[in-house]
């Protein structure tokens, strides 16, 4: 096992996920004084296991057909693509 991969890989996806829309509802459900916390806990954890192996299904069918280099420019654009698009949203909100 490479550990470094692995710390590069849990950092990156713990810093991401701090935050997120992930953790506030996580942190909704949790609010609720009638539900178990290892159930709140227990469902978000499957779910994030769930969406991280389809990343990773989806990342290794994607690599046998598009170069690391491509892959790494595209996501790039999309999240400067995805920046430019929130901040227009804030500054000029649909409906003004």
């Amino acid at each position: 096992m490479d550990l470094n991969i692995l710390f590069k890989v849990f950092a990156t996806i713990f810093i991401a996920e701090l935050g997120d829309k992930t953790q506030l509802a996580t942190m909704l459900f949790a609010a609720n004084k009638e539900v178990s916390k290892w159930v709140v806990f227990s469902g978000s954890a499957l779910a994030l296991v769930a969406t991280s192996a389809l990343g990773v299904l989806a990342g290794g069918l994607i690599s046998r057909y598009v170069s690391e280099k491509y892959l790494a420019i595209i996501a790039g654009v999309g999240f400067i693509a995805i920046g430019v698009w929130t901040l227009y949203k804030g500054v000029f909100p649909l409906g003004r």
